[in-house]
């Protein structure tokens, strides 16, 4: 189907440094905080030590959100609360700032990247920065056509490695990665049903915006005919994104993959997110190790896929609006871990006596002792014990 080879990220992918990681555990073990009392921090802090192969740990100090956008052609069915082919309206709030990852990112002094890859709008409407990585208008109704021609999904995914590349090049040292998208959890459901086996009802969530239950049946019906077109192409990934998937998903998985490739981690944000890693998972199977899960959305989708690839959600928030807002609320959870990891001092050590023996107190005082040694005559005696 296409010149692109994704069996090279099998060899292009290595894991976090598992060197640097039993060394940071054991300056973890060293700390004057006890070994387990911060909880999952202990971990967050070891993992990102890993994936900067630096011990201690460096600060996260350019982080950066980047949001893929587009809409698709399922959203037609009425299965999402919000109008077909409207998503261009939601990146304009994003890029004016009155979204909820707007106002998050403003508090938290982080960058916002939008990515046009197929919002269904006129290109000339939005910034050229926005725009210039488009692959089409929209993508195609995937209960009964490719979302994707095979050319559009090659271009898709390469144009996702590249803002990979592009945000590694920057000096970006994280990524809180999320979606704009309307009809995009629909999409993201059949992948995560057919990658993990699992029927429609199973994966079927109520979106962004909540939706009825009317609407939830004919969501959950608009998965199960798109998932009978996607079971034939399992084995090609690709063809999948290209046959059930969208440009800005295609998008998303080319770079989780690229950025695995340049060592650069990712907080995944919801279902879409979610449904992007597990392809990418099966692309190349050491990829999650990059990656950390920041809430648990309550979509079914979602908690289907990061328990097929073994991610624990960090945060319990619920959040559902996607466009990386929960995920962003992750970030000073992932901050915190760097700083107590890298700037909580060592235990001192005990002192020492020449017989390796910690702790031994001099009989004429208890703050006096043993063995603190100098360069004193080997053959001679040790002072202070007399």
């Amino acid at each position: 189907m296409s010149s692109l080879n994704l069996d090279d990220f099998t060899d292009l992918i290595e894991r976090p440094d598992g060197g640097v990681r039993r060394d940071a555990e054991a300056r973890r073990e060293r700390l004057a905080v006890p070994p387990g009392s911060l909880g999952r921090l202990d971990d967050l802090g070891e993992w990102l030590a890993a994936a900067q192969s630096a011990v201690p740990v460096r600060p996260i100090e350019r982080p950066r959100v980047v949001l893929f956008a587009g809409d698709h052609g399922i959203a037609g069915l009425d299965v999402s609360a919000r109008a077909a082919g409207s998503a261009v309206e939601l990146v304009r709030e994003v890029l004016d700032g009155g979204r909820p990852v707007s106002v998050l990112a403003r508090r938290l002094a982080v960058p916002v990247r939008v990515v046009d890859m197929a919002l269904d709008c006129d290109p000339g409407s939005l910034p050229e920065d926005v725009v210039r990585h488009r692959v089409r208008r929209g993508s195609g109704r995937i209960d009964i056509e490719d979302a994707l021609s095979a050319e559009e999904a090659e271009a898709a995914f390469l144009a996702g490695m590249a803002v990979a590349d592009e945000e590694a090049d920057s000096g970006t040292d994280l990524v809180v990665l999320g979606d704009v998208s309307v009809g995009g959890t629909t999409a993201a459901g059949v992948l995560v049903a057919a990658l993990c086996g699992t029927d429609a009802s199973v994966v079927t969530g109520r979106g962004g915006l909540a939706i009825d239950d009317l609407a939830w049946m004919r969501k959950c019906a608009a998965i199960r005919d798109a998932l009978r077109r996607a079971r034939p192409v399992l084995g090609d990934q690709l063809r999948l994104l290209a046959t059930v998937g969208g440009a800005d998903l295609t998008a998303m998985t080319g770079f989780l993959l690229q950025a695995a490739v340049r060592k650069l981690p990712v907080v995944l944000d919801g279902v879409v997110t979610a449904a992007c890693a597990l392809v990418a998972q099966r692309v190349a199977f050491r990829a999650p190790d990059w990656w950390v899960a920041a809430h648990a959305s309550g979509e079914p989708g979602q908690a289907k896929a990061l328990d097929r690839m073994a991610l624990e959600p960090l945060l319990p928030q619920g959040v559902t609006v996607g466009e990386g807002a929960g995920a962003l609320l992750a970030l000073p959870l992932v901050q915190a871990a760097a700083a107590l990891a890298a700037e909580l001092p060592e235990r001192p050590e005990r002192p020492v006596d020449v017989a390796g023996v910690a702790g031994v107190a001099d009989a004429a005082g208890a703050g006096d002792v043993v063995g603190a040694v100098g360069p004193a005559d080997p053959a001679g005696p040790v002072a202070g014990a007399e």
